[in-house]
């Protein structure tokens, strides 16, 4: 298979700490890979490293993306090679209203994402400031109305069911699903063409996209790997402690 994205023993600080501590992990082409893993782990700032956000430095390591190496680029780069994220806090934006960002970030036809918005339930937020005022719901709905403007090869989702209400997920969970997916076909089993790396504690997000791996991360390390279900039920009824789900499979 394809490699999409293959990291290779990155190390990375925030706040003069040392957050990630040699990370391996890889997604190939048209795979979704779910991060489970304890609270502190460094999952978030896995994947801010990855966008590369300068919250986050890298200090060895590499971050190769359909065969070039990308540790080194800016955010903007790494989203004009195909790289999107949808963040679980991101910041307010004042000044710049969400229909404009819409317009700026297409990558085709900004009126047809921007006619689709109310499917969004988004179109009265348009030309709202970015996030302000937002809930938790909403912020998540602003996030993957800019994903399908952007259309990337590879999508990051950092906790898409977090802070959301039960008549929420099913909106964004299936709007995660047309992210992924190739709309040629019909039913729920139409080729993913889209890869991803997805963060949840809940695993909520899997009833609506699936997932072909998982990884357990823990104090900055990816600690096993296994079918997403398996670690998932290993998890719920073990946790991350020495008898969870990091003892059943080893890298």
């Amino acid at each position: 298979m394809t490699e999409m994205l293959k990291i290779v023993d990155l190390h990375a600080e925030a706040g003069e700490r040392e957050i990630l501590k040699g990370v391996n992990l890889t997604v190939n082409e048209g795979e979704t890979c779910v991060l489970f893993g304890p609270n502190g782990s460094g999952k978030s700032t896995l994947l801010a490293t990855i966008m590369g956000y300068s919250t986050v430095k890298v200090t060895s390591g590499s971050i190769v993306y359909k065969g070039t190496d990308i540790t080194d680029m800016t955010v903007d780069q790494r989203a004009k090679l195909g790289i999107g994220m949808m963040m679980q806090r991101p910041p307010n934006i004042f000044g710049v209203k969400l229909g404009d960002l819409i317009k700026t970030a297409a990558s085709e036809s900004a009126e047809s994402v921007l006619a689709d918005a109310d499917k969004f339930k988004m179109k009265n937020f348009l030309d709202r400031e970015i996030n302000v005022g937002f809930s938790g719901g909403e912020i998540k709905r602003s996030e993957l109305l800019q994903l399908t403007a952007q259309k990337p090869e590879f999508i990051l989702l950092d906790e898409p069911e977090s802070g959301v209400d039960l008549e929420n997920i099913d909106l964004i969970g299936n709007k995660v699903h047309d992210l992924l997916y190739d709309k040629k076909g019909c039913g729920r089993d139409i080729q993913r063409h889209v890869s991803s790396l997805v963060i949840t504690h809940t695993g909520q997000i899997l009833d609506y996209i699936g997932a072909d791996c998982a990884y357990v991360m823990k104090e900055g390390r990816i600690r096993c790997s296994g079918r997403p279900m398996d670690l998932l039920k290993e998890i719920k009824e073990n946790g991350y402690g020495e008898c969870g789900a990091c003892q059943i499979i080893n890298l």
